[in-house]
């Protein structure tokens, strides 16, 4: 079994580099893994389905577990946790879950479609989010929390490069409203502070985002799509500002961003940032 750690993250991947840095800055020790164990990772792979405590037992230690990959199978998050436990002499009944191993869920916002919503708004069952429940009810004797994400942005994640995708043509345009992000950095000091203050995140759902909602015809226009190599000057950011302004003249659309009930969702975070007395550091510059 590897050395005992303050933070283990389960798939190591794009939001694990941050969490990395931040526990270097922060002096605390971590240690992520993979389906391959590659770049200095633990290799581990959760089978859904199967009770065997092996592949649990060369695990470290840790105070507390990131999980990064969703769970969506009827009775795998109980079966991880508890074997997980089991596996480093947590079993049996605990009403307090002192002494235990904590769990983050990372999740996705998707699950909502209301207007406005907040992390108490009632949202639609899939099994993702049945599952992510499932580990909920396991707090406290196995204390659990989930941090709903926005749409992931930083390092190598730019939305700047999204805009050719999500809008090729005018008429695909003309239905995007929200969009919603969190940088990773951000995720990175939400997830610490839940490590350090679980006691006010456990057996409770969370939305993470910047606090801001953004209208995605006033990022088309800014930006358009990501020149090619084959485009005439490097100026050259592709068609969608013209469609925007077309538009805005056909739905008299007066100026960008759009009035939020024209958007469709709107995320409300408050909630997470006023709990753990944090503020999100990181903002998108549309320039």
């Amino acid at each position: 079994m590897h050395t005992p750690v303050e933070i283990l993250v389960l798939g190591a991947g794009w939001t694990s580099t941050f969490v990395k840095d931040l526990c270097d800055e922060n002096g605390l020790s971590y240690a992520g893994t993979s389906r391959s164990g590659r770049d200095s990772t633990i290799k581990f792979i959760f089978d859904p389905n199967s009770d065997d405590l092996e592949p649990y037992s060369t695990l470290p230690t840790a105070h507390t577990i990131v999980i990064t990959f969703p769970i969506t199978d009827k009775g795998a998050s109980k079966r991880l946790v508890t074997l997980y436990a089991e596996s480093h002499g947590q079993n049996g009944p605990t009403a307090s879950g002192q002494g235990r191993t904590r769990f983050i869920q990372l999740g996705t916002t998707s699950i909502w479609d209301n207007k406005w919503y907040d992390r108490l708004s009632s949202f639609v069952s899939t099994p993702r989010a049945e599952a992510e429940e499932e580990l909920l009810s396991l707090s406290p004797s196995y204390p659990s929390t989930i941090l709903n994400l926005s749409g992931l942005w930083g390092g190598t994640r730019s939305p700047k490069n999204w805009v050719g995708k999500v809008a090729p043509s005018k008429e695909v345009l003309k239905d995007k409203g929200s969009l919603h992000l969190i940088h990773g950095v951000d995720i990175a000091r939400a997830i610490l502070a839940v490590h350090r203050n679980f006691d006010k995140a456990q057996g409770q759902r969370w939305i993470l985002s910047d606090g801001r909602v953004y209208d995605w015809w006033d990022l088309a226009s800014a930006w358009g799509s990501v020149p090619t190599l084959a485009a005439s000057t490097k100026d050259d950011h592709g068609p969608q500002a013209s469609w925007v302004r077309e538009l805005m003249d056909e739905l008299d659309i007066r100026a960008l961003p759009r009035n939020v009930e024209m958007l469709g969702r709107a995320l409300d975070s408050r909630d997470f940032w006023k709990t753990f007395n944090l503020s999100p550091i990181y903002a998108m510059n549309q320039g």
